[in-house]
């Protein structure tokens, strides 16, 4: 008896596998046109770092050509059909002016510390006077006093007090730089080695002028004018005003040079200074009192730079006891 070839045990089965049969025709066929399009060359004798570069990428499409052609003309500037669609410039900026980058100007400084202003006309004689060679040279020196006369004398009495025998003292000192005996008064150091040499530096002959000692008290005076402008710039609000501070700075820098009567009458001058925002207007006119403590802080360093060079070349050469 023979066995039905259509039995309902093998439809079933055939019904379960032609799903899968499908199946692995369409991977075979798929396998197959990716080998076609991407060949691999993998000789056995190669190693694994040699075979990769036998990788090569499958041709682009058509559609996907002209699309990249399109793309590139747009980003580019170029056009469909020009012999060159290279840009003969650099590309135009992707970026908005609203997202560059913004520059910030630099805040101008006050017209007080300009060449023509009051405390630019100050510092610039005075930062000339102090030489690379770490002397002091002494027409620069006077000039810087000329302007500090000229900047101190409309301030008030007090100033006028202090600024008055100053000017005597500067006039003096100007007739040695530019007398007959000129090249010794070159700079300090030179005028200090020479007055020894010739008996100047002696005890004090009023015939006979000495260009050291006069230094010594204009460099006293600098000091308390150096000490007042920077206590004026950096006082706190609220706190001690101008004449208060300058009156210390009077005590620390003068009054121990000064006699009795001279030292009251100082003290009775500086009741008629100016208050501290007169001081600041009359050394910055027009700029605001932020701006004007900035500018006459930076005066004061200047004085400080050219007392402190001062003061340690008058040590050097032993002539702080002169006067």
């Amino acid at each position: 008896m023979g066995v039905s070839l259509t039995s309902p045990a093998l439809g079933r089965r055939f019904c379960h596998a032609t799903p899968f049969a499908i199946l692995a025709l369409l991977f075979l066929y798929t396998s197959v046109r990716l080998f076609h399009e991407w060949p691999l060359v993998l000789p056995a004798q190669r190693n694994l770092q040699s075979s990769l570069w036998e990788l090569k990428p499958p041709s682009p499409s058509p559609v996907l050509t002209a699309l990249l052609q399109i793309t590139s003309g747009i980003l580019t500037g170029c056009r469909p059909g020009v012999q060159s669609c290279n840009p003969e410039g650099p590309l135009p900026s992707q970026i908005g002016p609203e997202l560059t980058a913004l520059v910030v100007p630099e805040k101008e400084e006050p017209p007080c510390l300009g060449p023509q202003g009051v405390l630019g006309r100050m510092m610039s004689p005075f930062l000339a006077c102090l030489s690379p060679e770490g002397d002091v040279a002494l027409s620069q020196y006077l000039a810087g006093w000329r302007e500090l006369l000229r900047f101190l004398t409309p301030l008030g009495s007090v100033f006028a007090f202090a600024t008055s025998e100053a000017f005597v003292k500067v006039t003096a000192l100007e007739a040695c730089v530019h007398g007959p005996d000129a090249l010794h008064y070159a700079s300090l150091a030179t005028m200090a080695t020479w007055e020894r040499q010739a008996g100047l530096l002696e005890p004090r002959d009023p015939a006979r002028a000495s260009g050291s000692r006069t230094l010594l008290l204009l460099h006293r005076a600098l000091r308390w004018s150096q000490l007042c402008l920077h206590r004026v710039a950096t006082g706190t609000l609220g706190g001690p005003d101008a004449g208060v501070q300058c009156g210390d700075a009077y005590s620390t820098a003068l009054a121990e040079h000064h006699p009795w009567l001279i030292r009251q009458a100082a003290r009775l001058a500086i009741l008629a200074l100016p208050s501290r925002g007169r001081l600041l207007q009359l050394a910055c006119p027009g700029t605001r009192e932020a701006d004007a403590r900035v500018a006459l802080a930076r005066a004061a360093r200047v004085l400080e730079g050219v007392y402190n060079r001062t003061q340690s070349l008058l040590t050097r050469h032993g002539l702080l006891q002169l006067a």
